[in-house]
C-alpha cells in the first residue's frame, strides 16, 4: 500500500481549509455576505497556496504568423488615431488583464518612413528591442538615439518619450515591454500626452550612450540620481561582443548558457525599477538544465534558432519569435545549430521580486536535470 507522502500529510493537517459543507455553514456564510464578508478557510486553499499560481501558459508567438499583420495595420489606422500602432501579445490565461506572461505586457509596433508618434508620458515603465527596419529613432526626455536592429531601449516611467521613423528609412517593427498590467493591479497608472505633441531634442543625437555606454567607463564627475539607467541605448553590436568576450572566460550558467545582464552603469542594478532584461548565448547544440524562479520571462530570439521545453512541452523557435515562461516553471533551453551560436533576449520583473524579498530558484532535480517531454507545443 502506498504511503502518505509529506506534501500531502501537509496539506491535511496544517493550516489548510477541511471543513465539511453542511446546510447551517451555508447560511451563515450567506449571512456574511450580506455584511461584505467571509470566512477564509472557504478560500484559503485558493487564496494563499503552498508555492505560486500562474495563470499564465507558455506562449510562443510565432514572427512569421504576426510579420504580415502587424505591416498591414499600417494601411488600416495612422499613428495619430491608434496613439500607438501595436499589435499586442495575449496570454490565454491573461485575457482580463491584456498581459503576455503574469503582471507584463508586450506587443508589436510598427511605423512607416516619416511617421512620428506624439510625445507621451506614463507610470509604466517601458522597453523597446528592434526587430527590423532602418531610420527609427526614438526621444526620451530630449536624448534623441538612432536605432538598429537588435537594440534594447529604455524609456522608464514618468519620462517624456516618442518615437518615429526617419525619412528615408523602411518599414521599422519594434517589440514593446511595459509593466502596465502591475500598475493596473497597483491601481497606480498615470497617462499624459506632451502638451506641445513633440517634445524638443536638447541633447546631442545618441548623447546617452555616447557618455555613459563605454565598457567599464564613466563620465568623470557625472552625477546621476535618478532610479533608472542613463544608458536608454544599449547597442547590438556592443552586446553581442561581450558575448563572446565573456564565453573566453567562463563556461556560463548550466541553466542559461552565456548569460548577461543589462544594468545601470550608475550603479550596477538593473536598468529600470520594476522591469530587468538579459541576454544569453547558447553556443553550438548546447542544452541547459532546467530551473524555475519565481519571475516571469519573455524572450526573443535574436539570433539563430532551437526550443525551449517549459513544463515539459517543447516549443520551437527561431530568429524573432517570441516566447514566454510563466512564474515558479520549470524551463531549459537547447540551440539547434551544431555550427552556430543562439542568442535569447528576454526581460522579465525580477527587479520587483528581489527588491520585495520574494525571489527563489530551484533547479530541477531528476534525468540529469533534464524534463521529459510530455506534449508536443
Amino acid at each position: 500500500m502506498a504511503t502518505q507522502s509529506y506534501d500531502d500529510y501537509r496539506e491535511d493537517m496544517i493550516g489548510r481549509a477541511n471543513v465539511a459543507d453542511t446546510t447551517e455553514l451555508r447560511d451563515y456564510y450567506r449571512e456574511l455576505e450580506q455584511f461584505n464578508a467571509g470566512a477564509l478557510w472557504t478560500v484559503a486553499n485558493k487564496i494563499e497556496p503552498w508555492q505560486p499560481q500562474t495563470a499564465s501558459v507558455p506562449v510562443v508567438w510565432r514572427y512569421r504568423d504576426l510579420r504580415d499583420k502587424v505591416l498591414r495595420s499600417t494601411a488600416l489606422v495612422t499613428p495619430e488615431q491608434a496613439g500607438r500602432r501595436v499589435i499586442y501579445l495575449d496570454n490565454p490565461g491573461r485575457h482580463d488583464v491584456s498581459a503576455a506572461v503574469g503582471w507584463l505586457y508586450s506587443g508589436l509596433q510598427v511605423m512607416n518612413p516619416g511617421e512620428l508618434a506624439s510625445s507621451h508620458r506614463h507610470s509604466a515603465s517601458a522597453l523597446r528591442f528592434i526587430m527590423e527596419g532602418e531610420g527609427a529613432f526614438t526621444n526620451v526626455d530630449g536624448h534623441k538615439m538612432t536605432l538598429g536592429a537588435n537594440d534594447f531601449v529604455l524609456t522608464p516611467n514618468g519620462t517624456w518619450h516618442e518615437h518615429g521613423v526617419a525619412e528615408g528609412g523602411t518599414p521599422c517593427i519594434w517589440q514593446d515591454g511595459l509593466d502596465i498590467p502591475l500598475m493596473n493591479a497597483l491601481e497606480a497608472g498615470f497617462y499624459e500626452v506632451h502638451p506641445e505633441l513633440q517634445q524638443a531634442v536638447t541633447y546631442p543625437v545618441d548623447d546617452s550612450t555616447l557618455s555613459w555606454g563605454n565598457p567599464g567607463l564613466r563620465p568623470a564627475g557625472a552625477e546621476w540620481s535618478k532610479r533608472y539607467s542613463p544608458l536608454f541605448k544599449y547597442e547590438w553590436g556592443a552586446t553581442y561582443e561581450a558575448l563572446h568576450r565573456f564565453a573566453k572566460a567562463s563556461d556560463g550558467s548550466p541553466f542559461d548558457g552565456i548569460h548577461m545582464d543589462y544594468v545601470n552603469p550608475a550603479t550596477g542594478g538593473p536598468v529600470m525599477q520594476t522591469i530587468g532584461a538579459s541576454i544569453q548565448m547558447l553556443r553550438p547544440a548546447e542544452h541547459t538544465k532546467a530551473h524555475r524562479q519565481v519571475g516571469s520571462f519573455l524572450y526573443q530570439c535574436c539570433k539563430g534558432s532551437g526550443y525551449s521545453i517549459i513544463n515539459g512541452r517543447r516549443f520551437d523557435w527561431q530568429e524573432r519569435d517570441i516566447f514566454c515562461v510563466p512564474n515558479w516553471t520549470f524551463h531549459e533551453h537547447v540551440n539547434g545549430s551544431a555550427s552556430e551560436d543562439a542568442c535569447l533576449f528576454a526581460f522579465h520583473d525580477l527587479p520587483v521580486m528581489k527588491a520585495l524579498g520574494l525571489y527563489r530558484e530551484q533547479a530541477f532535480g531528476e534525468n540529469d536535470g533534464h524534463q521529459p517531454i510530455l506534449d508536443p507545443a
